[in-house]
């Protein structure tokens, strides 16, 4: 075990639990990183590899619940923690308009997370749940709810609210925006590799299953893509992004769908998979796109939607210093970066076709007006900063 505090974090999903252990110290240091998969099904899997990728785990059991899968992390990280875990800490996807920061769960906030509930129901039972399973597998260990929502709350009001009668807002209903603890991360990160940029303005293109934008002006956020829902916004993997509001309405009244099966549409059969027909994975719709038209149509929409949200985010902050492409398409998709750049040469945009194909670190060309850069995202070393900064309150209130 690497000397600092062992904070361990974990991502839970209806199927599946995304974990990392972390010794935080004056270096935060990786100790291993995994994930429990196909949760609920016999075919169950657990796979653990430490800092450098090398694997140490990888079995294939029943995993019948959640409580059965943290029983087997947990027994899986006791040779790599000494003196026992300091905390865990969550993401948790939807923190409503009254939690701006992370916190220590307790029965209150547990209660809260319950309500909230109807506004993230594919997210919030499966993170509850895992919340409930530590609670019962190690009852005084403290867990912190880290908000996937919470980046966004510092956003003007102007750039929350919906053209909706004020009664709605106080219901709280508004644009709450996500993946925060991505957008943080990056915030910081660009204030340690580059401090003036920081303070700058830039867009952070988030591209994975699931992507957004954000426009940061010094740090913060100031608009973002995703609105009440994490469906809103650019095309997605599987979800639709923005679409007319009435057309909703169409399909339940004139096609006669249910609320379930247009949610359903929206969220698992829309997006690259819905336009394809073949699937939401990126890499999969690359290398098809020359011999399929509808792989090549799904491609160039979702280039085509992020150069149009890149320029409205623009309009937002007034130009754009840096664009910072992170998450899985965002660090791995040259030919989608470089699609979607193709055009914004107005902004200052100018790629250099030899780093964007190698990803360096920067991609633009020297001397462009707007620097673009490619950084590795990290949910989950924000979600251990966030946990022993908790801690270090507690010590020094």
């Amino acid at each position: 075990m690497a000397h600092g505090r062992p904070i361990l974090t974990l991502n839970s999903g209806s199927s599946s639990i995304k974990f990392a252990l972390y010794a935080m110290g004056e270096e935060e240091r990786l100790v291993v990183r995994g994930e429990a998969e196909r949760i609920g099904q016999r075919d169950g899997l657990f796979w653990m590899t430490d800092a450098q990728g090398r694997s140490l785990a990888r079995d294939r059991m029943s995993l019948p619940d959640h409580d059965a899968a943290l029983g087997v992390l947990f027994q899986a990280l006791r040779p790599h923690v000494e003196q026992g875990l300091e905390a865990v800490g969550h993401r948790i996807v939807h923190g409503g308009a009254r939690h701006t920061h992370p916190g220590w769960i307790d029965a209150a906030l547990l209660a809260e997370l319950t309500a909230l509930i109807p506004l993230a129901p594919n997210h919030l039972p499966h993170e509850i749940r895992a919340i409930q399973a530590v609670q019962r597998l190690a009852p005084h260990l403290p867990q912190a709810a880290c908000f996937d929502t919470a980046f966004h709350r510092q956003m003007p009001e102007l750039a929350q609210v919906f053209p909706l009668p004020r009664r709605f807002w106080e219901e709280g209903i508004r644009r709450y925006g996500f993946h925060g603890l991505s957008y943080e991360y990056i915030a910081q990160e660009l204030a340690r590799i580059a401090p003036a940029e920081e303070r700058r303005r830039v867009i952070v293109a988030h591209l994975g299953s699931g992507a957004s934008m954000a426009a940061l002006l010094y740090g913060q956020s100031v608009e973002t893509t995703m609105g009440f829902t994490p469906t809103a916004g650019l095309v997605m993997s599987t979800r639709s992004g923005d679409i007319d509001p009435g057309l909703v309405l169409y399909l339940i009244q004139q096609k006669g769908m249910q609320p379930e099966e247009v949610a359903d549409l929206l969220n698992h059969g829309a997006g690259l998979l819905g336009v394809s027909g073949i699937s939401g994975d990126m890499e999969v719709l690359l290398d098809r796109r020359r011999e399929d038209p509808q792989a090549a149509l799904a491609v160039d929409l979702f280039c085509y939607q992020a150069r149009k949200f890149i320029g409205a985010l623009a309009a937002v902050l007034g130009g754009v210093d840096t664009l910072v492409f992170t998450a899985g398409i965002g660090e791995r998709a040259a030919a989608v970066r470089w699609n979607i750049c193709k055009g914004l040469e107005f902004l200052g945009i100018r790629l250099d076709p030899v780093r964007n194909d190698a990803h360096a670190p920067i991609i633009s060309q020297d001397g462009s007006a707007c620097t673009v850069r490619v950084i590795q995202t990290n949910e989950e070393l924000m979600i251990a900063r966030h946990t022993v900064a908790l801690l270090e309150e507690r010590t020094h209130p």
